[in-house]
């Protein structure tokens, strides 16, 4: 059971975890230990609250697939059950970064003292601009 807050967790059945061999170096340990993990989460078939799938497929994210399916993968650790727990880490906070709502934007206006300094480095900038020209004796 990974637990996403007070009210909302997904049971362990929805949750695919596979051991596959991880990549880069590691020695000779590395060809023979399966330690990373693939998980495989579906977005659609779980038993999340509709709002959670909505946002969660509506996200760009790299690790959603198109089918929207969660894939990640975790091999940053040497044994497969810190390996798993990461994985179960990241899903964890990708679900939760979309429950937090969006703070509403406010629009804002320049205050009049900001509007008057810009204005007269405008006016500076173009009387600095206008003393380069040629001056004309006739």
């Amino acid at each position: 059971m990974l637990k996403i807050s007070e009210q909302v967790s997904i049971p362990s059945s929805e949750i695919e975890l596979r051991a596959v061999r991880s990549a880069g170096a590691g020695g000779q340990n590395v060809n023979k230990v399966a330690t990373a993990i693939h998980l495989r989460f579906d977005i659609e078939a779980s038993s999340l609250p509709e709002r959670y799938k909505h946002k969660l497929l509506k996200l760009n994210d790299s690790r959603i697939s198109t089918d929207g399916v969660v894939i990640i993968k975790a091999q940053q650790f040497r044994t497969q059950q810190q390996n798993r727990e990461d994985a179960l880490k990241r899903l964890r906070n990708l679900i939760r970064s979309v429950s937090i709502p969006k703070k509403k934007r406010l629009p804002t206006k320049p205050s009049k003292g900001a509007k008057r300094k810009r204005l007269d480095n405008k006016a500076k900038r173009s009387q600095t601009k206008a003393l380069r020209k040629k001056v004309d004796y006739d």
